[in-house]
């Protein structure tokens, strides 16, 4: 589980104002140009096309009030369908009036301020009715107003050309939105199945040294009395079980803070890890023995460091779970085509809760490897812990079935 750590993407503060500066001058260009053409000294149409441009530069004005974090994200929708409805109205008013000799009733600056009223909305308008609707308001505002007035050939064109434009700048309004949407989406599972993977890591590793300390003290506390000469070797065994303990915490926090994000947590065991396992036990009065059969050091990693995590986490359970116990046997079987590794201990006790963060973790680990995990008491008091990985192709024994 080496997925990157989601980063924040680097937002500088000038990008913004950069952004308003360049809709400032383009809408400032295109109120110049209507100025120009007397879009607003026409005798009929002229005063509602310029309240109808107020209108839409007052909601542009309000804009980024209404996508500031603090506003939420509902600002945009409402502006825009307030924008859209002062349009569409004006509009009507104008066709009402077109039979006392205007000419056009379209000008540069309302499109271009409502084209930009019509990307904000789409793109970060809530909730999404509310959104739908304001967008196809939009829409129906630039594409309508060039023809207000009369249905002739020049209308026709400006108004086909207003609706791919205003079709274009939704599209690309609601794509991005998609696809910041499914980046968060992805940042949010890539941060989940580090807090699992962190998880695992800190239970398998760090339970497993708290435990043997735990256990270790105890047998301590209990010879102390009868045998204070061992006293001082079981106070060394804790002393190296905490310092390893330490070892994996600082390991840890160092790979969380490195760069490197696929850095692994912890280190990979394997077979070695393995046999450090059960020559290191060190439980007073249990029997650890452990059979390899097959080539078990020609494994992959990734199925060395299950069967690691395996033979870990059927350890700290034994010292947890089965103080009654007196042998712990480990078997590791390389076949041609699956690897096996089991744990069986007697003494076991009865189980009184459900199965904790341990098996649970494990079990993810074998089932995310295409392997089978079983657990549960066997006969004559005894607890058997088993699990069966298969070998990728690529692996030795795999190729040579």
């Amino acid at each position: 589980m080496s997925s990157p750590r989601p980063r924040p993407p680097v937002r500088p503060r000038g990008a913004a104002a950069l952004r308003w500066s360049a809709l400032l001058c383009l809408v400032g260009a295109a109120a110049l140009l209507d100025l120009r053409w007397g879009t607003f000294r026409q005798p009929v149409t002229g005063p509602l096309l310029g309240l109808s441009a107020m209108t839409a530069a007052v909601v542009l004005i309000a804009l980024p009030l209404t996508t500031r974090r603090g506003a939420g994200r509902r600002g945009p929708a409402p502006a825009g369908l307030a924008a859209a409805g002062a349009s569409l109205a004006f509009t009507t008013a104008v066709h009402l009036r077109a039979d006392h000799g205007a000419s056009t009733a379209y000008g540069a600056f309302e499109p271009i301020a409502l084209l930009i009223v019509l990307a904000f909305t789409a793109r970060r308008g809530a909730p999404p009715f509310l959104t739908a609707v304001a967008t196809t308001a939009l829409i129906a505002a630039v594409v309508s107003r060039p023809l207000a007035v009369e249905v002739r050939e020049g209308s026709v064109l400006v108004a086909f050309v207003s609706t791919l434009v205003a079709v274009a700048v939704a599209g690309a309004a609601v794509t991005a939105r998609l696809v910041v949407a499914d980046r968060l989406q992805r940042e949010y599972r890539i941060r989940l199945e580090q807090r699992v993977r962190l998880a695992r890591d800190l239970h398998d590793y760090v339970a497993h040294h708290v435990t043997g300390i735990v256990v270790q003290a105890q047998g301590a506390g209990a010879i102390a009395g009868k045998r204070p000469d061992l006293v001082p070797a079981a106070l060394r065994r804790i002393e190296d079980t905490g310092a390893e303990a330490l070892v994996s915490l600082r390991r840890m926090v160092g790979a969380l803070r490195a760069d490197d994000s696929g850095a692994p947590l912890t280190p990979s065991g394997g077979m070695t890890g393995v046999r450090s396992l059960v020559a290191g036990f060190g439980t007073p009065g249990v029997s650890v023995r452990l059979v390899e059969e097959g080539p078990t050091d020609r494994l992959p990693p990734d199925v060395a460091d299950i069967a690691h995590r395996v033979v870990m986490e059927a350890l700290t359970n034994v010292r947890k779970h089965a103080p009654a116990c007196r042998t712990v046997a480990v078997r590791v079987t390389a076949g041609q085509r699956h690897v096996s590794v089991s744990v069986d201990n007697d003494g076991a006790a009865e189980p009184s809760s459900p199965p904790g963060y341990g098996l649970r973790g494990l079990e993810e680990r074998v089932s995310g490897a295409g392997g089978t995990l079983r657990s549960g008491a066997g006969g004559h008091g005894t607890w058997h812990v088993g699990v069966r990985l298969p070998l990728p192709p690529s692996s030795p024994r795999a190729a040579a079935a």
